[in-house]
Parts: structure tokens; C-alpha cells; sequence
């Protein structure tokens, strides 16, 4: 049995397709839980989650890590599966999941891909089939044991950005970590809204100067002043 954790902010344009989608595709009834975490949305977010069916629950804290976090705590399963709430993932995604358990990896993500055509895209969601941290992102999405996720910490609540690829550093120090053949498909929203090449730009950007140790409260500030979109 998988539980599903899902961090949301204004995310009422998207979350009721994402969840329709997902119990669409467990047809052996193997989720046992969809978990919703509010941030503190301003639109009607929560009450088009609750209207699929799905425990919404608000979080004290805002920020994506946070959220997780207490998804985590309230999970019933012991695999969890973080995912975001305009990511679609493949649609045997909970058997593929519970067959990587089973071969011994305790986490692991997909590959990547967008809902938009565009060459570039296509050229970066390509390297996300090698296990490198360097082509690691939360849109690919997570599942860890839960044992796991309580050995390692959970996601550090500290990180406003970088927080999946920070946790996942410190997974596979435990533990071997897997990167699925098939790909999620997530929204290419803030690429159109920015700019495809600048939007990139900004990510590696963001990606380098975490990597020189670059505080959190700078990495938000230089994101937040460069990228139109965002929910930081």
C-alpha cells in the first residue's frame, strides 16, 4: 500500500485532474491514502481536493519541505510518495514503485518530461535518466519507505529551495536509490510564463551557487527577483 502526499498552494486550477488521474490508475486499489497539504492557499484549492475524495490537512508552516514533512507524519502506509500537484506520473507508477521496494531500493523518482513540446525541454529531461544528483528535481517526484524518510530526517525545513535534492544526498547514503524507466509528466508552466532558455538559466544558476554554499535566504531572494512565477 502507497501513500500519496501531495504539497499544494493555488493549486485549484490543477489538483482535481491530478487526482482524478491518480485514482484513475490504481485499479488494484494499492493507494492507500492521498494526502493533501495546504500552505495556505487564497483560491479554492482545498475544497476542489476534498471534493475528490482526498483528507486535505493545513500545514503551520508554509514551504514545500514543511508540508512534507507533516504529510509524512500523518501517513498510514509504509511507502511513501511525494509528488506535486501539476505532475502526472506514469500510469503504472504504483506498481513500478512497489516493485523497486521489493528489488531492495527504498527510494527512488522517474524520469522527466513536460507537457509542452519544445526541443530544449525535451534535450534536459533526457540526462534525468542518469543517476547523478546533478539531474535530480521535485517535479520527477519521490518515493521512500517510510522507514527510510524517519532514518534520514525528512526533508530539511530550512531549505525554501533545493529541499528534494538536499534529502535525497542524504538517502543514498542509506540506502541504494533508483531511477525508474518511465517518466512523470509535469506541467511546463513557469517556462512558458518566463522564457524557456531563461527560465533554465536561472535553475542552474540557483543549482551552482547552492552547490558554493550560497545561504537559502539569497537563493530565494536572487529566484524571487528573477522568476515571475513562483511560489516560494
Amino acid at each position: 500500500m502507497i501513500s500519496v502526499i501531495i504539497p499544494v498552494f493555488n493549486e485549484e486550477r490543477v489538483i482535481k485532474k491530478t487526482l482524478q488521474y491518480l485514482w484513475k490508475h490504481d485499479a488494484n486499489n494499492r493507494i492507500k491514502e492521498i494526502i493533501v497539504i495546504d500552505g495556505g492557499s487564497t483560491d479554492n484549492t482545498i475544497e476542489a481536493a476534498r471534493s475528490e475524495g482526498v483528507s486535505v490537512f493545513l500545514s503551520s508552516k508554509k514551504g514545500r519541505a514543511a508540508q512534507m514533512n507533516f504529510g509524512a507524519s500523518l501517513a498510514k502506509t509504509d511507502i511513501l510518495y511525494f509528488l506535486h500537484a501539476d505532475t502526472f506520473p506514469p500510469p503504472t507508477f504504483i506498481n513500478d514503485i512497489t516493485q523497486a521496494v521489493k528489488r531492495g531500493f527504498e527510494a527512488g523518482c522517474f524520469r522527466l518530461s513536460f507537457d509542452y513540446k519544445h526541443w530544449f525541454l525535451k534535450a534536459n529531461c533526457w540526462f534525468t535518466r542518469y543517476n547523478i544528483n546533478a539531474f535530480r528535481f521535485g517535479d520527477q517526484s519521490l518515493f521512500v519507505t517510510k522507514s527510510l524518510f524517519s532514518k534520514t530526517g525528512g526533508f530539511c525545513e530550512e531549505h525554501i529551495v533545493m529541499e528534494d535534492q538536499q534529502l535525497i544526498i542524504r538517502l543514498r547514503k542509506r540506502n541504494k536509490f533508483t531511477i525508474m524507466p518511465g517518466a512523470v509528466i509535469t506541467s511546463a508552466r513557469k517556462y512558458i510564463d518566463n522564457g524557456i532558455y531563461k527560465t533554465q538559466s536561472i535553475f542552474f544558476l540557483i543549482f551552482f551557487m547552492y552547490q558554493l554554499g550560497v545561504s537559502q535566504q539569497a537563493l530565494v531572494r536572487i529566484y524571487k527577483k528573477l522568476m515571475q512565477q513562483d511560489k516560494l
